[in-house]
């Protein structure tokens, strides 16, 4: 071994130098094998662990089910490619985590980032946009700025999503009337793993549970219902049903929509809807209190309301809620074109609030409404929710804080559209229009049967039903779309679109989420009610300290780095040098 001459401790450096070397190639070699375990196990275990405080990145249950079960390519082609505003960028981001995350649990999602109109020619362009649009992709029109002031940009914020030859749309922004951007863009990202899974498990179905729209009692028809059924066959077995005296009328029917009745119910059709519930059919009743129509009002300008009775109010009353005989009037109003003057020969309309059509707006954070579009509704009623405490009882949609309650017979006028409000009438707030009921449903029977009625050797009577849940919505028109007469042929319009106003309302996905919350087993519909924290920068302040924010969040980092190899190279000469 060669010894350094020199000052004293010199000769010591090759040993220390040798030591420290093996040293080194003892913690490399152990920090490879960990490394090399690390992968070895983790091909044959599979976890993630996520850090944020919403867990954002983790997956329901639920969802990961729906994976398991995709055993096909599945192909989404994303129409959000393009130079966007930051908030369209930050959805097209989240939308990429979210389908990578889909893709950690399943490799067989695969997708692509598209733009409509890169490449194109006008004509082309339009092509495209028309298709999108013919497939069910709603687009947006975007004000965009630029250096020579403002422009117009549509965009079609959505996805067409293909497996084993099937397609569906999916749409990535929704709609919230009266809500800031960036709020909607938020519960857009909220709504990502809900609105891909659901997507997914459509695709996916092999077979549908079978749920029924009754009739017999004056119900709505196959055409005013047409638009929600068509988007419950994406789903379900869609069926109409007659009760005809029939005990097992409803065996198999996994859900009943009573929607809008106006005739008695008998004794014996109570007693089948009784013991659907009893055996575990959920049941969605919209039903309207107080009769009152604007048929009347487009040729007369009055009409009256009436109270409804209909023979199953002691039902719901037993099953825990009370329709009451009065009519809403709420400020927050649908607007109707009211005739308000004559320019020479042409009439003139004034769009004017309603106040008999509440558009409500959803402020629970329950998995149906959570996130959900304003409710239209027509001529409803208040809800009292009653009876046993051992049924839980959720309140679902409620009128604004601006709300009034008429007790009938009332007189009914457009009048009241010209006149200002008194608001020191509107006195009432926040009044129950839609409940959620949940529990163990004692049956409107019990003790009221005779023996030869319950010992039939075909049926078995329940006095109490098995945990079931059931939504009561008092008003039946939140379920029924305008019909179009083309060549004499009757076509179902959109459900929730106004065509006075031309919005789209969220009484589709109301109704969707209310089925589905009833019928789906797997608990999908409560991803719905994640929430993910707006952090949003304040506007005027990064405006104002832009420079200082780009210096802290760009040259900052650089100089900590430049100032520690600095003082780590400076230790280390003063450590190793003579």
């Amino acid at each position: 071994m060669v010894i350094f001459k020199g000052k004293k401790g010199k000769e010591n450096i090759p040993i220390i130098n040798k030591q420290l070397k093996k040293k080194n190639i003892r913690t490399f070699s152990l920090l490879l094998l960990f490394i090399i375990a690390i992968n070895v196990l983790s091909s044959f275990l599979f976890t993630r662990i996520d850090l944020t405080t919403e867990k954002r990145y983790t997956l329901s249950k639920a969802t990961k089910k729906i994976l398991k079960n995709i055993d096909d390519v599945v192909y989404f082609k994303i129409y959000l490619e393009g130079d966007f505003p930051a908030g369209f960028k930050r959805l097209k981001n989240e939308t990429r985590e979210m389908l990578n995350q889909f893709k950690a649990y399943n490799t067989l999602i695969q997708y692509e980032f598209i733009n409509p109109s890169e490449g194109k020619n006008k004509k082309q362009t339009n092509n495209i946009y028309k298709e999108l649009y013919t497939k069910g992709i709603e687009p947006t029109n975007l004000q965009v700025k630029n250096n020579d002031g403002s422009s117009q940009q549509i965009i079609f914020p959505g996805a067409i999503v293909t497996y084993k030859e099937k397609e569906l749309p999916l749409q990535l922004l929704n709609s919230q009337l009266g809500v800031a951007p960036e709020a909607i863009l938020n519960s857009s990202i909220e709504s990502l793993e809900y609105n891909i899974a659901s997507v997914l498990k459509k695709l996916s179905l092999t077979t549908k549970p079978k749920i029924a729209f009754l009739q017999g009692h004056g119900e709505l028809d196959k055409y005013e219902t047409g638009s929600i059924a068509a988007m419950l066959s994406e789903y379900y077995d869609v069926n109409q049903i007659t009760l005809l005296n029939n005990l097992n009328a409803l065996d198999k029917i996994k859900a009943l929509i009573i929607a809008k009745p106006n005739r008695i119910f008998s004794e014996k059709d109570k007693f089948i809807i009784d013991q659907f519930v009893m055996n575990g059919g959920k049941l969605i009743w919209l039903v309207n209190p107080v009769f009152a129509s604007m048929d009347s009002l487009r040729t007369e300008n009055q009409t009256i309301g009436i109270s409804q009775k209909l023979g199953i109010e002691d039902q719901l009353f037993k099953y825990g809620v009370r329709l009451n005989y009065d009519l809403i009037q709420d400020l927050n109003a649908m607007p109707l074109p009211i005739k308000t003057g004559n320019m020479g020969n042409q009439p003139q309309f004034s769009y004017l609030p309603w106040y008999f059509f509440p558009v409500i707006m959803p402020t629970v954070k329950h998995p149906i409404v959570n996130n959900l579009n304003a409710v239209k509704f027509e001529f409803t009623s208040s809800i009292d929710t009653v009876g046993s405490s051992k049924i839980k009882k959720t309140i679902l949609l409620t009128t604004s804080q601006y709300t009034r309650l008429i007790q009938t017979p009332v007189s009914i006028s457009l009048d009241i559209m010209q006149e200002k409000p008194n608001e020191k009438a509107f006195n009432k707030s926040y009044i129950p229009t839609a409940v959620l009921l949940e529990g163990e449903f004692p049956s409107l029977f019990k003790n009221r049967l005779s023996d030869s009625m319950i010992n039939q050797p075909n049926y078995h009577f329940k006095e109490l039903s098995i945990p079931n849940k059931m939504i009561v919505i008092s008003n039946g028109d939140v379920i029924k779309n305008e019909i179009q007469l083309t060549n004499g042929l009757k076509y179902p319009m959109p459900l929730g679109y106004d065509k006075y106003t031309r919005e789209t309302f969220g009484n589709k996905e109301f109704i969707l989420n209310c089925i589905d919350y009833l019928c789906d087993d797997s608990g999908l519909i409560d991803v719905r009610s994640r929430e993910l924290k707006l952090r949003l920068l304040d506007k005027t302040k990064t405006a104002k300290y832009k420079t200082m924010i780009q210096f802290v969040n760009v040259g900052l980092p650089v100089l900590l780095i430049l100032l520690f190899a600095l003082v780590n190279g400076f230790i280390r000469k003063r450590k190793f040098s003579a």
